[in-house]
């Protein structure tokens, strides 16, 4: 259940009070410190590398806390997976007066190991910001990271209001459209939508490594769009994938079915009905993409106009300027460069009923078009 999405991190003066403490300063941690810190919140960190802590601090996500620090009035658990429910008992633990959070990407494996060991789980609120990049580590960190960002808030019935009400404080104070969902509920959407296309990206990739360098040499979009997360780190996706192995068990186990009669139809097509179950599933894929939520949330189709800018500097600030000029919203934007060659193509996502205008404007202004 969507709660709430008008509230504007940089319109509002910051809803929470802090002392904030972080545990875990890598790029999750060091993005919510970067965020609270930009709205004037007081932030204090902590790590179990004295690199990445002060990594962190030079950074401005915060300070590391001291011993002379008042009492946090909330605690962000923002550490790997396999240690989270450590963490989150020694943050309860430690600063019994907070309310504590985690960021964590399972929610369900935490909270049942807390619960097996008879933690007092009143102050505590799972939650998670569905959002990250490739690459880790506070160097990566973005205030901005959680902007527009669906962030999960898991709460059951003895949650107390005024705990709850600290950690969606922090999400909206950071820009998240806060949802919520079970533990359960959680952790089956996200292996669906993140923990299932992680697994088929890097499988894909994996293909790459014996291919020659000139079956490489024509990649196009296609597979760096399927491939992208495969950069993903494996000793964090290893953490994910262990606590959240069931959902993802029963997912690859569907998707090997559809793989397998896949090509079976392909292996002979010529049998009766093959080409209607390849056309059936590739359909299906059709439907499900349809589903997926676009600008603002939307699942609003656009139209994707190709526009060809040499490799130079300048080029593509020039389009975007034209493309104001001309009043054209531009919905999205992909770029893509062509192997071998300086030049590039600019994706610009717009909506259909202005598509044909953009092409006929842009090319009387000198642009080549596809």
């Amino acid at each position: 259940m969507v709660t709430d999405t008008a509230y504007s991190p940089r319109t509002h003066a910051a809803r929470t009070q802090g002392p904030v403490h972080i545990i875990g300063a890598g790029l999750l941690g060091a993005s919510v410190g970067l965020g609270l810190r930009e709205r004037g919140v007081d932030v204090t960190l902590e790590d179990l590398s004295p690199t990445t802590v002060a990594l962190a601090a030079d950074y401005g996500a915060g300070r590391v806390r001291s011993a002379e620090d008042p009492a946090p009035a909330l605690v962000v658990v923002a550490t790997p997976p396999d240690v989270a429910a450590d963490a989150v008992e020694r943050a309860l633990r430690a600063f019994p007066d907070a309310v504590v959070t985690d960021v964590t990407s399972v929610k369900l494996a935490p909270f049942l190991e807390l619960t097996r060991r008879g933690v007092d789980l009143t102050n505590y609120v799972g939650s998670h910001p569905m959002a990250g990049r490739e690459r880790g580590g506070a160097i990566m960190a973005r205030a901005d990271l959680f902007v527009a960002r669906p962030w999960v808030i898991c709460r059951d019935e003895a949650t107390p209001a005024a705990a709850l009400a600290l950690v969606e404080d922090v999400a909206l104070d950071l820009g998240g459209v806060l949802i919520e969902m079970t533990p359960e509920e959680h952790d089956r959407a996200v292996g669906l939508v993140s923990h299932l296309p992680q697994v088929v990206s890097s499988l894909l990739a994996a293909r790459l490594v014996p291919a020659t360098e000139q079956a490489i040499g024509l990649a196009g979009g296609g597979l760096r769009d399927t491939t992208r997360v495969a950069a993903s780190d494996p000793e964090l996706w290893i953490q994910i994938l262990g606590a959240n192995r069931e959902p993802v068990v029963e997912l690859l186990d569907a998707i090997g079915a559809d793989i397998a009669a896949f090509a079976d139809a392909l292996r002979d097509p010529a049998q009766p009905g093959a080409k209607r179950r390849i056309a059936d599933l590739l359909a299906a894929g059709n439907s499900g993409v349809s589903r997926i939520p676009g600008k603002h949330g939307s699942s609003e189709r656009f139209t994707t106009i190709t526009v060809l800018i040499d490799d130079t500097p300048g080029q593509l600030g020039l389009l975007l300027t034209e493309l104001g000029e001309l009043g054209i919203n531009m919905e999205d934007l992909r770029l893509e460069h062509s192997p071998g060659a300086q030049i590039g193509f600019a994706e610009i996502a717009v909506l259909p009923e202005v598509a044909e205008r953009a092409i006929s404007d842009l090319t009387e202004r000198g642009w080549r078009t596809l």
